[in-house]
């Protein structure tokens, strides 16, 4: 899509609007296009910014296990937009191997490369994408590694993370120039996006 549906806001922006922007950003760099679409709904981008920040600051999931949810949510999904910020701001600093980036998009949870924690996760994330839910044998494992408000905390990101890739996705925000892409799929020629589909064995 070349085009926005909902084109982005453009400087100058009213006051209001420009003070959340950059709190949103942290005071760093210009905004995102994401939350400049979201800008013409001032008080749902309020309410936005709260969540996410509550997600992405001061969290009690370790911050490279929260952004594999993050990461493999967004792949599901297809939102490639989300997918490439948080691999290029968050992924890749925080120590994400280059397989292991590849790996949010295209790898399955009994992947070799990721650690059992990992491929809980990656279970966790494809569950509540493929059937809303957590199964009881996937809860049990869970919860010999994660305590209920860190379970708590990972199940609300996964839902927000749905609900930014149906926003990019739906109102078409185009890709930021830094933004990765998603990864080529290794296993066939056909367009990027993840390589499985259907249910994920293991509970």
């Amino acid at each position: 899509m070349e085009t926005q549906r909902i084109p982005a806001l453009e400087p100058p922006y009213e006051a209001e609007t420009g003070d959340l922007l950059q709190k949103m950003m942290g005071g760093k760099g210009d905004p995102l296009k994401l939350f400049r679409t979201l800008a013409h709904h001032p008080r749902l981008m309020k309410r936005f910014s709260t969540m996410g920040g509550g997600i992405l600051s001061g969290g009690l999931v370790d911050p490279i296990e929260r952004e594999l949810l993050i990461h493999r949510t967004c792949a599901l999904c297809g939102c490639e937009y989300e997918w490439g910020v948080h691999a290029t701001f968050f992924g890749r600093p925080l120590g994400f191997s280059e397989k292991q980036v590849r790996g949010t998009v295209h790898a399955s949870w009994d992947d070799p490369m990721w650690s059992t924690r990992q491929s809980l996760l990656i279970r966790l994330a494809d569950g509540l994408h493929q059937q809303s839910n957590v199964t009881d044998a996937l809860w049990r494992e869970l919860a010999g590694h994660w305590s209920a408000p860190q379970l708590i905390e990972m199940i609300l990101t996964v839902g927000f993370y749905h609900l930014v890739s149906y926003a990019a996705n739906a109102m078409g925000v185009t890709l930021e120039d830094f933004g990765e892409r998603f990864p080529a799929n290794p296993a066939a020629d056909g367009p990027a996006g993840p390589a499985f589909s259907g249910p994920q064995a293991g509970g």
